[in-house]
């Protein structure tokens, strides 16, 4: 049986495609069954509406009061029989209820290799311009389980990617961004019982 998913985004979704894609191609025995966004205009939610995914946002727009928007967000994922939740560039944290009913079953990917620049303000761009400011030879990405720290969970899997004297924090986001494709797969798949 199909690994029932439920992928959490914030922006453009490509890691979201890159799943939608694996799935369309045979590579990942798995289903999305919705996209959350916690961003109404989040590109993201396009693509899950192109693919023919429940896309939802939930956000401080129609759920200004926090605790309700994890309550609606918990309700959600459990109304669709969600068994992996995968934040795929998802930039809210998550409650402590939610992460204890999905214990195990969250995971994160992080374009760094943790423990280093990650934590509070290092997503995104954040991350690989402090890469190339500090003068780093390599930097990576890194699925890990999601806990009640940001970016604090156990690492699953981890890909180092080279940096070049000459790269700009664009040209490392682009390399990364293309390792990130590839060990979400991978992740998701140990999460497939044969």
């Amino acid at each position: 049986m199909s690994l029932k998913l439920g992928v959490l985004i914030s922006g453009g979704g490509t890691n979201l495609q890159a799943i939608i894609d694996s799935i369309q191609s045979g590579e990942l025995d798995a289903t999305i069954e919705v996209v959350i966004s916690n961003r109404k205009g989040a590109y993201g939610l396009t693509r899950a509406d192109e693919a023919g995914i429940p896309a939802v946002y939930i956000g401080k727009a129609n759920y200004p009061n926090e605790e309700e928007r994890n309550e609606v967000l918990s309700q959600i994922l459990e109304s669709h029989d969600v068994q992996l939740v995968v934040l795929a560039g998802y930039l809210s944290i998550l409650s402590v209820d939610l992460i204890r009913k999905f214990e195990r079953h969250i995971i994160n990917i992080h374009p760094s290799l943790i423990p280093k620049y990650c934590g509070e303000g290092f997503y995104g761009h954040h991350v690989h311009d402090a890469v190339i400011a500090n003068g780093e030879s390599s930097s990576g990405v890194t699925t890990h389980y999601v806990d009640e720290g940001v970016d604090t969970g156990e690492i699953i899997f981890q890909v180092e990617v080279p940096v070049f004297k000459s790269d700009t924090a664009d040209d490392l986001a682009a390399r990364v961004l293309i390792e990130e494709h590839k060990l979400l797969i991978e992740t998701i798949k140990t999460f497939i019982i044969n």
